[in-house]
């Protein structure tokens, strides 16, 4: 669980803290806000989209191979971009090379890996803990990405951070490479993947996830991408936009290790919905106050409570569905999902800026589908806990109790 969440703080912590580097690219190579928007727009997209493949080849033959093969890449990619000089360049080394170097050595094979090991009512709690080091790295990057754009330029920012994210290559090696002892203690263990990714898109709970997961892509790659931006319109200076993006980090470390441990205990659906509504009662909050410092460090600390806190959940729903055979792979396909939604947010936010010289109509549509989302969460069918289901039900003084 340290390696992997050391792994997540470098690769994710970096690459949440890209947004930082949309106006000074702009300002050094004038390729235009909307062509770089769809650059990290793509990146979300191709992120997401390698991780059922790297998933499925984790699950097959190991993790190992996988995860140094996408460290690697994704530091080749950051290489690569600061020889950019026009869109299509960039677009291939950011939106391409290190998306899919960082999305193969990311969430789904990493917690698919641990989880093998880690006992079921474990499973959401261990999530939470990984997905807290990518939060950590979010709190550290985003403040040092700043720093070293100020001091650096941002390309030697750029190949600052690549050289950080080649050396986590050496955390791998504390990592299983090898599949579970005992495949007959998993659910679907003489299940080959084929007979288990078709049944998966026929169960209504897993479809209403990745619906509700969309939206969180949707979500973090508008604020990811553009909350700099919206920063700046409101008068204020590049440091509050990189603090905002630290403290969400750090608050989400927080809400990681929260939703994790409150997995063991209650639903985890119905911490999801609350998550997703959480949010649209933000946005709103948001909208109506005076933008200071304080309304953005504040509004920051709110969001990143639940920022990547739906990770925990959402896997460990896909667990309790499928079992963990093939979680890297299953939980792998729910990402992608998450980054069509965050391509939209990414690339809209791009095109609203331009169109309309503000980001009101991004608010209002991410508040609206976080409300959906959170809908769509209570019908999905799940069981209760094992703490619960350990319970007695007929033990009246626990019950009383």
């Amino acid at each position: 669980m340290l390696s992997a969440s050391l792994i997540l703080l470098v690769l994710m912590g970096s690459r949440q803290a890209q947004g930082l580097f949309l106006s000074p690219i702009n300002t050094a190579t004038q390729i235009g806000i909307v062509p770089l928007s769809l650059a990290l727009a793509l990146g979300h997209f191709f992120w997401g989209f390698i991780q059922p493949i790297a998933g499925w080849i984790a699950d097959k033959y190991g993790s190992r191979r996988v995860l140094v093969a996408g460290i690697l890449l994704y530091s080749t990619g950051l290489i690569l971009t600061t020889f950019s000089k026009n869109a299509p360049v960039l677009i291939f080394s950011l939106g391409f090379i290190s998306a899919i170097g960082a999305g193969a050595a990311s969430f789904s094979v990493l917690i698919g890996s641990v989880n093998q090991h880690v006992p079921e009512n474990k499973r959401g709690l261990a999530a939470g803990i990984i997905n807290a080091g990518s939060s950590l790295g979010q709190f550290i990057f985003a403040p040092l990405s700043q720093f070293f754009i100020t001091s650096y330029g941002w390309q030697g920012a750029m190949l600052i951070v690549s050289a950080i994210a080649a050396i986590t290559a050496v955390l791998v090696i504390p990592l299983s490479n090898k599949q579970l002892a005992s495949e007959k203690a998993l659910n679907i263990s003489q299940q080959g993947l084929r007979s288990t990714i078709f049944p998966a898109f026929r169960n209504k709970s897993y479809i209403l996830l990745h619906m509700g997961f969309f939206t969180c892509g949707f979500h973090i790659a508008f604020l990811s991408t553009h909350l700099p931006g919206e920063v700046q319109l409101c008068g204020q200076s590049a440091t509050v936009a990189s603090w905002a993006l630290g403290i969400i980090g750090l608050s989400n470390v927080v809400g990681s290790l929260t939703i994790g441990w409150l997995t063991q205990f209650f639903r985890s659906k119905f911490l999801l919905a609350i998550m997703y509504g959480s949010r649209a009662l933000l946005i709103f909050v948001y909208l109506l106050v005076p933008k200071t410092e304080l309304t953005f460090f504040l509004f920051s600390i709110g969001l990143g409570f639940t920022w990547l806190a739906t990770v925990p959940p959402t896997a460990n729903i896909v667990g309790k569905l499928f079992g963990v055979r093939y979680l890297s792979t299953l939980f792998g396909l729910t990402l992608v999902t998450h980054q069509i939604g965050a391509f939209l947010g990414a690339y809209l936010g791009g095109i609203v800026i331009e169109t309309f010289g503000s980001f009101h109509v991004m608010w209002y549509a991410d508040a609206a589908l976080a409300i959906f989302a959170a809908l769509l969460c209570l019908p999905i069918t799940e069981s209760l806990p094992r703490y619960i289901e350990r319970t007695p039900r007929n033990d009246s003084h626990r019950l009383n109790s």
